[in-house]
């Protein structure tokens, strides 16, 4: 490895141990080598060496004992499988929690440290592992965010940007946001970023917000119901969750209007089923694959005490344009053509 990477063998090892002072550049090209040759760090054995478990864990948040089915959520199962595959990569076992644990449990089970999924304002889970000692990096920026906290996130600000311009590049001038009332740092960095960007373009900023428990999808498709009362009316509208842009597309059709003739629809959501809806749906991906990847090599770094790592990272996202947000063509350009231009 150290050959075919062109640096010592200490160089290696500090690479794949997330230790030593080495630049990004040549970590990253000594884990491409890794990776081209197959190689898998005996993890157990390594970590005993230096008085760890070899363990990393990933917790979900959690709402006491309220079961919720996140590998059902694409997200979450995107970003558990480009963690699992990261930590495994750099020699570690991930232990994914479930979302609802006792007390016991948490106070109990050996792990080196923590991949954290949206912390909320009161939850248990981090108070918990500070308890410990156990480092803790988030998926996502902490609401009360302290110097020391490690983080991994989107940057929204981007990927609303991406969002905003592409509708108003399709005839948007009124778009309307669906937002989620909840107690984490995600609704509030959407609502900021999206009226920064309603203010720089001079455009009104129409905000409609739900409660996110128990029940989004009813919620929210009242909410957007709010918003197409609005006089005068929204001519797009996003959506934030996963099941958003099946909210919107509801809401839409008992109002009697047709996507996206009368209305552009997105949402933010890596669910691949919005590729075959009708119409297919505009997407804004979080990338939550690199997100988990990211998390672990920062879980690592901050585990091995590794001087000058960025402890707050952010993962660029990726616009996928469908036919909710395409106008259709005036009569006279689509005559003799099909009204769709894919």
């Amino acid at each position: 490895m150290a050959a075919r990477a062109g640096v010592s063998t200490a160089t290696v090892s500090n690479a794949l141990n997330g230790t030593g002072r080495l630049s990004e550049a040549t970590r990253q090209r000594v884990l491409a080598v890794a990776r081209e040759l197959g190689y898998a760090p005996a993890s157990t054995a390594r970590a005993l060496a230096r008085g760890g478990t070899g363990v990393l864990g990933l917790t979900m948040t959690t709402y006491g004992d309220l079961p919720v089915p996140y590998t059902e959520i694409p997200y979450y199962a995107q970003l558990v499988l480009g963690a699992m595959a990261a930590a495994h990569e750099r020699g570690f076992l991930l232990q994914v929690m479930p979302s609802s644990m006792s007390p016991w449990m948490w106070l109990n089970t050996a792990m080196d440290g923590v991949i954290h999924v949206a912390p909320r304002a009161d939850d248990p889970v981090g108070a918990i592992l500070r308890e410990r000692g156990i480092p803790m990096v988030t998926d996502g920026r902490p609401l009360q965010p302290h110097w020391y906290d490690a983080w991994v996130d989107t940057d929204h600000e981007v990927g609303l940007g991406l969002l905003l311009d592409h509708l108003t590049q399709s005839g948007a001038r009124r778009i309307g946001l669906s937002l989620p009332l909840h107690d984490d740092a995600y609704p509030r960095l959407i609502a900021h970023a999206y009226r920064s960007w309603c203010d720089e373009h001079r455009m009104p900023a129409l905000v409609e917000e739900y409660a996110a428990l128990p029940d989004y999808f009813t919620s929210e498709q009242d909410a957007v119901g709010r918003l197409l009362d609005h006089g005068p009316r929204p001519d797009a509208v996003i959506g934030v969750y996963s099941d958003s842009g099946h909210n919107i597309l509801a809401a839409a059709r008992r109002h009697g209007l047709r996507v996206p003739r009368d209305l552009l629809v997105a949402c933010i959501s890596e669910d691949p089923d919005y590729a075959t809806t009708t119409p297919p749906v505009t997407a804004l991906s979080l990338r939550p694959d690199r997100i988990g990847a990211e998390a672990v090599d920062l879980l690592i770094a901050v585990i091995n005490t590794r001087s000058g790592v960025e402890r707050r990272r952010l993962v660029q996202p990726v616009l996928a344009p469908r036919r909710s947000t395409r106008r259709p063509a005036t009569d006279a350009r689509r005559r003799g053509r099909p009204e769709w231009i894919q």
